[in-house]
């Protein structure tokens, strides 16, 4: 069967309202479940940092086994297993005008457990990035545990974690395509569906695999402005030419450099 340009063309650029919907549902659930999963990494982040051996030891069983296990696996558990074990359903309700079904919210909790392991390490790897002179300094000021994580340790370990943070929710907009196993009507089992109609596999998948890469390539350049935004609030940093780097690193002890030129990072 030869390549149907036609068919192609017209799903592309005239998608029908049942695609667009799927397409609604695919950033809707990658949106929630990346709020849902950055709270769960701030939690279990600050939790693998707490002095308190329990909670640190907690916080490290929750991400060695949610990194260990497929997220597709997870989708499963949470929605058929659960049931499985009898636990209660995940129950259809109304928001407005909009019914939201019981496998879409399965779907947000399932990939905001895989996601929120993930972020916890990023999460961590950022507040560790602030200097404990900083914090001691806090400290000796007299300021509470909450005031030195709101004033001193969020705001700069914030520019430590955008940008792989960025990087993750950009695997999970790809991520969203596992919930059709659970019978969500996001654009991979809609394209799936058309395509057990129409016999047209091939254009279809070429279809959903360019909806895929607008969307991914959109946040890019969505992240890219941000992290630009974030880099012009650095501090300078010192910039030397090649003849002022060697006579740094081969200087005597207390001679100072005699000319630094600075920039931003």
């Amino acid at each position: 069967m030869s390549f149907d340009w036609t068919f192609f063309f017209d799903k592309l650029f005239f998608p029908e309202e049942e695609y667009l919907w799927g397409l609604f549902r695919t950033m809707t659930i990658a949106i929630f479940a990346m709020l849902l999963g950055t709270a769960i990494g701030f939690i279990v982040g600050f939790g693998r940092l707490s002095k308190i051996a329990i909670i640190r030891s907690l916080a490290g069983l929750y991400v060695w086994i949610i990194r260990g296990i497929p997220p597709l696996v997870i989708l499963v558990l949470i929605f058929v297993g659960a049931a499985a074990a009898g636990l209660p359903r995940f129950e259809e309700f109304s928001l407005g005008s909009l019914d939201v079904a019981g496998n879409y919210q399965a779907a947000v909790i399932g990939l905001a457990i895989h996601t929120g392991a993930y972020m916890a390490e990023i999460i961590r790897n950022g507040i560790q990035s602030v200097l404990p002179g900083q914090i001691e300094a806090a400290k000796a000021l007299g300021m509470s545990p909450s005031e030195i994580a709101r004033r001193i340790v969020v705001p700069q370990a914030t520019r430590v974690i955008i940008p792989p943070a960025g990087n993750e929710f950009n695997v999970l907009i790809k991520l969203t395509s596992l919930v059709s196993v659970i019978g969500v009507q996001e654009i991979f089992l809609i394209s799936q569906s058309v395509a057990s109609n129409t016999f047209r596999v091939f254009e279809m998948m070429i279809i959903v695999s360019i909806s895929y890469l607008v969307l991914t390539g959109f946040w890019s350049v969505v992240q890219g402005v941000v992290e630009i935004k974030i880099r012009a609030f650095e501090a300078p940093i010192p910039a030397y030419t090649w003849r002022q780097a060697i006579s740094h690193f081969f200087k005597k002890p207390g001679i100072p450099d005699r000319k630094v030129v600075t920039t931003r990072a």
